[in-house]
């Protein structure tokens, strides 16, 4: 069984044991987070499809860590200018374990 749900602007594909990582959320570890968001639900044998989301389903999933991601570094110049400039970002994410899905 799988499902793809929306969140933080991105969607995801998990089943039911997935780690993944999202968007920053504002939730602390070891915290319970749903989504209804859903957009599609699969068993195998029957597949649901929202327009645009499925109202009844649910995805429950376990808060693990939040953390940033590995610098990535931006520089940006002008030529024959003499202007430069150097930049750092480190994205935040949240690590999640999909616990269930529910249709």
């Amino acid at each position: 069984m799988y499902a793809i749900f929306k969140t933080g602007g991105k969607q995801y594909r998990v089943s039911e044991g997935d780690v993944i990582f999202v968007e920053r959320l504002k939730s602390q570890a070891d915290e319970i987070v749903n989504f209804s968001d859903v957009i599609l639900v699969s068993d195998g044998k029957k597949t649901t499809v929202g327009s645009p989301i499925i109202e009844k389903a649910k995805i429950t999933a376990k808060v693990l860590k939040n953390g940033k991601s590995k610098k990535i570094k931006v520089f940006t110049y002008k030529p024959k200018k003499g202007c430069k400039r150097s930049m750092g970002h480190r994205q935040p994410y949240t690590k999640l374990q999909i616990e269930s899905i529910k249709l």
